[in-house]
This record gives C-alpha cells, structure tokens and sequence, in this order.
C-alpha cells in the first residue's frame, strides 16, 4: 500500500523528459530512409506479423495502435514499416534501445540530478539549477527567449494559439510572480534546452512536463506530444487533477484503484476530494489515507533518487497460447539462454560500473490444466547471486523447481514418464538486484601473499587452468569480499569456480553433524591437502599450494592454540621487503603481544609442498631473479599454526577470509566398540 512520504517546505523544480515513440526513432536513426513514414516495431514472434511495441506518430493517423498485430496494422494502414527488433538467443535483444537511452541519460545529467525511470524515461531534479539562474539572470531580466521555450504550454493560461508565444513569454517574465513560479519560469528554459541538446546530439525528440513534484511532472509530460513540454503552476494543480480518471494516478491502477471506485464511488480525483482525512484514515489506514488526501491536492513528497543506472537487470520471454512450456527440459533450455544474457550484462555491468548484484529471482506465469486452485499464481522464488553463467543457470533451475512444487504441491510437480504434465509456463524471466556499488578499497587477502616472481608446480598450474580462465572473464569479481553475505555465499562467489564444488560438499558434511566448539580450533591440514586447488588468485596473482599431510591419529587431527603458536606474520617476510614494509611489520609486531618460541608442530614434518620437496618455511625458500635481488617465492602454512591474535587485528574482511580457512569441519563421532568386538 502506498504510504505518504515528508513533503519539504522548499521550492522544487522537477521534469519528467519522455522520449517519443522511442523504439521506431532508434531504427529511423539506423535506417534514415523510414524518416517520415508510417512505422513500427514488431516484437520477436511471427504470430500475426508481431505485435507492435511502438508506433510512429505518422502510423497512429491512419489509426494504428500499440495493441494490434503486424498483419492487422497492415489492413488499417498498407503502406506501414514494420521492423523488427534484434534478435538474440531466440529473443528480442533490447541492446541497442537501451545503449540509446543512456545517451539521452547522459546529457540530461549535465544540469541536475537524473532518476532514470526506464529505458525512455528520466526525472530530473532541476531546483539547483533554476535557483542559480534566478540568482544570475532572473526572469524579469530576459531579453531574448529562444522559439523552443515559448513553444511550451503552461497550465492556465488561455488557450488562443494566435498570441500563445506572447503570452508564454509574459508568464515567464512576470515581475509580480512569487518565488515558486520564478523558479518553475528557469526549470522552463533549462528543459528547453535540455530538449534541444538531445536533439542536437541524438537526433531523438522528447517531450516534458515541469512541475514542483514528479507525480504533477508525469501526468503533465504526457499531455502534449511528441517534442513539446507542459508546465503546471502551483496555481493549476486542481485544473490537472480534478478532471482527471482515478485510474490513470500512479499506484492506483489496480486493487486499491477498484476499492476507491467500489467503496467510495470515487471514479475522478475530484471525486477523492470530498473525503476527509479521517474519512480516508478510517478505510485505508494512516499511511494510505494519507497518502490519498494528499495525491488528490497535488502533494507528493517523492524525491528524484539520482540514479542513472537501473536498480536491477532482468531477461524474460513470454510464450502464449500453444508456445507454452509443458515440461523441465523445455523450462531448462529457456533458462539457460535467459540466463546467459543476464550473465552478460552483469559482467558489463561490473566491468563499467563497478556495481555488484546480490539476489538471483526467477519469476513465471503458470496455469494448470485443471481448474482447481486455479486463481493461485506461481511463486518468485530468490536466493544469493552467484556470478558466472553456469551458477546463474543452476541456480535458476532449482529456483524455478521449488516454485513449482509449491505451485502444484508436492506431488504435482512431479510427471511419470509418458504422462502429460498438469501445468503450463506462459511467461518466464530471470533478474538480478540489490545492486551494490564495490567499496572502495576492498580487495582480498590473496593480495597480501602476492610475489614479484611467483612460482607454481606444473601439477597446480595444470589443475588450475579452467578456473583461471574463467576467473579471468569475470574481472576480478572474485576478489570482492562482502560482509552481508552468508558463509556459503561468500565461499562461493570469491573463489575459483573450480572450488564450488569441495566447498558445498565440505559445508553438507558439516551440517551433517551435531554441532561443536570451534572457536579455538583449527581446520586439520589433512582436509585441505585434498582441496589444495581450492582457493585460486587470478591471473595476475601468484599460485597458492598448499601442504599435503600424511593420515594422523583423530588426536592429532584437532589441535588447539597455545601461547607459543607462531603468528601469520612470519609467513608474510621475505628479504625482498623494502625498508617501508619492514617498519610497517615492526610496528605491528610490537601491537601484538610477545610471542614465545614455539617448538616444532608434529604436522610441520610432514608438510610437503605440492610437487616438490619437503620444505620448511623458516628457512631461506627465497628465489633470486636474473638481476640479483631476493624474491619471495611460494608461500605455504599450517592451518593450526595461525595465531587468532593476530587474525583479529587484520582488517575485517581480510579477518572473514581467513576464518573461512581456520574453521574446521565437523566430524562424526564414532561410536566406541564394546568390551566383547573385535577387530
């Protein structure tokens, strides 16, 4: 339900720009020679010729509309243009729509803050602007005013187009005019201008509403097109609203709009206005009621977010009637090809943006071939995005299996083969949101084990590969460590694709178990000799190898911390450091508390680096490049040598990394053998 949100006191001027029949403008700019003719854009189905999704000014003359097919639009209007829209993985590819409206994006930003509302829509926030200029060069001051600006209809005054641009131009330049409508005078200007600028630099029209809220900015924008502009004065509101069909208000188009003209036998927003407060409050609630009276007088507290960039990414399809999917493996393959374009573009995203998606959705439009239950719609199932098109992908599948079990029920989800399935998928699609921009600055631990020269054995380079290259496609992604994830998320998403696997297989075994004490306990050796892969930097990084232990007693496998356990510190030196790193070192070695000499682990014996021999990592394992200075070379450790002191002062999601390799696995407990078995 809608809520009533703080109006401020202060004057705003805001826009609302909405390009014209944006779709057919985009293939008249690739295609000039449809310049002027009747066109339209079909959508990706032959059904029909398409159906249109956008309709040129000069088609919709001949009475040709957005709802129609392509073969009807040719009977109303022969000589029409049909185009269709790019096509990718059997869908329509929006790509070059949605790269030509960043482009209006990006000269609307230049004069205050822009809310990208879709794919040809903006609101701008224009109040810095115009009070600038009513500082600089007031209204009253305007000695010339370009054709574009007076073109503009403003809300009140008389409609005579005999003298319109004379009385535009007197309105603008008032003397007596209050401090709102001065304002709304240079937000009038500064879209004009604006407008032109996209014109200029696009070759797209626009038109525009201007008003002291975005609600009275989108109604207004939609009243005079295409590439005119519509101003409401603060005195003009009510001319707007009152006329004006309950339905067409913002977020009153579906149930609460029907309870409005049901209940109150309110069909007008005029009709809204005979009601109290109270009166609204007692049906509606406090918020809603609120919100109601308020809407109704032109009040609206909604501020332009300032975001250029969409809130989420999406892929969908839908597949009426006989095109409808009957059966996983028909769902499975459209999945995968939805999946795959969402893949891309959160990867481009990444890449140009810096921004991170957490949360994969998968919605769907169902029927059942039965009438029972009918009314209940498939369910939106989420769960934590996994970056990388195989993960997406599976993810996605498992989302869309438990939605229909509880769709159909436990049982009906379920066909024998042979047997015809009791549902039907007319529409499927894939997004992702809760898009994060990366914090400056996070990186990941593998950065503090980096080498100028680093070293691999051929048997880890060899194993490593294919995580690599994907890694290596996914920029970096798997270096960013974000606290809001939960544990097998963040295992997930920051390592190697090639870990996934051992991961989810190490985190079952752990729940399989009853719960122990791990916070003074390490994770054995002897279980990461066998995920020694796990964890694999990217190409530009050293590879990590980790000890192989030999099988010890279960007394030995579980070792707690003692005062003299050495600190992770000392695997970090090499005689490579400068002198900087060396102070920097020092100084958090006298933080710390003085560590005593510690005698040799019975583990350290039996640490053996992967593809080579024996090596112990007090002693000298530096390597001398060709220029004579001392390089680190392969670093290794012991996971029960990792002082929990020092982890505690490393930054936090440095701290969050390295537990997740201290934690140990939970074990089952064997049960002891009687007096009487042997063995």
């Amino acid at each position: 339900m809608p809520v009533a949100k703080p109006v401020s006191s202060d004057a705003r001027v805001i826009a609302h720009v909405d390009m014209d029949c944006f779709y057919v403008q985009v293939e008249q700019r690739r295609q000039p020679q449809l310049r002027g003719l009747p066109t339209a854009v079909v959508q990706y189905n032959s059904w029909k010729g398409g159906g249109l999704i956008a309709v040129s000014y000069e088609a919709r003359k001949y009475g040709v509309k957005r709802s129609m097919r392509g073969d009807e639009a040719k009977g109303v209007c022969p000589e029409i243009q049909l185009v269709q829209v790019p096509v990718a993985r059997e869908k329509a590819d929006l790509s070059i729509y949605r790269n030509a409206g960043s482009e209006v994006v990006s000269i609307l930003a230049r004069k205050g803050r822009c809310e990208r509302a879709s794919i040809d829509e903006v609101y701008l926030d224009l109040t810095d602007a115009a009070e600038s200029m009513l500082v600089e060069h007031p209204p009253e001051s305007w000695d010339y005013i370009d054709d574009e600006t007076l073109k503009s209809h403003i809300l009140g005054l008389p409609k005579d187009e005999s003298d319109a641009a004379e009385k535009v131009k007197s309105w603008l330049c008032r003397s007596d005019a209050d401090h709102h409508d001065k304002l709304l005078a240079c937000g009038v200007l500064i879209v004009a201008e604006l407008r032109q600028q996209v014109l200029k630099e696009t070759e797209f029209t626009c038109s525009a509403g201007i008003a002291h809220n975005k609600m009275l900015a989108k109604l207004a924008g939609g009243i005079n097109k295409p590439a005119q502009q519509t101003v409401v004065p603060a005195a003009s509101v009510q001319e707007l609203l009152v006329p004006l069909p309950i339905k067409k208000m913002k977020q009153l188009g579906g149930k609460l709009g029907d309870s409005l003209q049901s209940d109150l036998g309110v069909n007008t927003v005029g009709d809204l206005l005979q009601f109290s407060i109270e009166k609204l409050q007692e049906h509606y609630g406090a918020n809603t009621g609120t919100w109601l009276w308020n809407i109704a007088r032109g009040i609206s507290g909604e501020e332009v977010e300032g975001r250029i960039l969409p809130k989420s990414h999406g892929s969908g399809k839908t597949f009426p009637g006989p095109r409808a999917l009957r059966n996983i493996a028909s769902v499975e393959h459209w999945l995968n090809e939805l999946c795959a374009e969402l893949s891309e573009r959160l990867l481009a995203d990444l890449e140009k943006n810096k921004r991170i998606a957490h949360t994969l959705t998968v919605h769907a439009r169902a029927s059942k071939s039965s009438e029972t239950e009918s009314h209940k719609k498939f369910p939106s199932k989420s769960c934590p995005l996994r970056y990388g098109t195989a993960k997406i992908q599976e993810d996605a599948l498992s989302l869309f299996q438990a939605g229909l079990r509880e769709y159909m029920g436990p049982y009906g989800a379920k066909t024998e083969k042979g047997e015809k399935s009791q549902w039907r998928i007319t529409g499927l699609s894939v997004s992702a949101s809760k898009i994060d921009a990366i914090p400056p600055g996070t990186s990941s631990i593998l950065k503090f084990f980096s080498s100028q020269n680093p070293v691999s054995s051929p048997s880890t380079l060899q194993s490593s590969e294919a995580p690599l290259q994907e890694a290596a496609q996914l920029s970096a992604l798997g270096h960013y460590i974000q606290s809001a994830s939960s544990e097998a998320t963040v295992a997930e998403e920051y390592v190697a694709d090639g870990a996934s696997s051992r991961i989810e297989e190490y985190q079952l075994k752990r729940k399989s178990v009853e719960d122990q004490d791990t916070t003074q306990e390490l994770l054995d050796p002897g279980h990461w000799s066998q995920q020694k892969n796990m964890v694999e930097p990217l190409t530009n990084q050293p590879h990590c190898s980790y000890g192989s232990v030999t099988k010890k007693q279960p007394e030995q496998q579980r070792k707690k911390f003692k005062n003299g356990t050495s600190s992770i510190l000392n695997f970090l030196k090499s005689s490579g450091h400068s002198s900087s790193s060396q102070k920097s070192e020092s100084q958090i070695l006298q933080d710390t508390s003085t560590l005593s000499a510690s005698e040799p682990s019975a583990d350290a014996t039996d640490c053996v680096e992967i593809g080579t021999s024996s090596t112990n990592l007090s002693k000298d394992s530096d390597t001398i490049d060709t220029n004579g200075g001392s390089v680190r070379g392969n670093w290794d450790y012991n996971a029960d040598e990792i002082d929990p002191a020092v982890v505690n002062e490393l930054p936090v999601h440095i701290q969050e990394e390295i537990r997740q390799w201290m934690r140990p696995p939970m074990q089952t407990r064997t049960p002891k053998p009687s007096a009487g078995c042997c063995f």
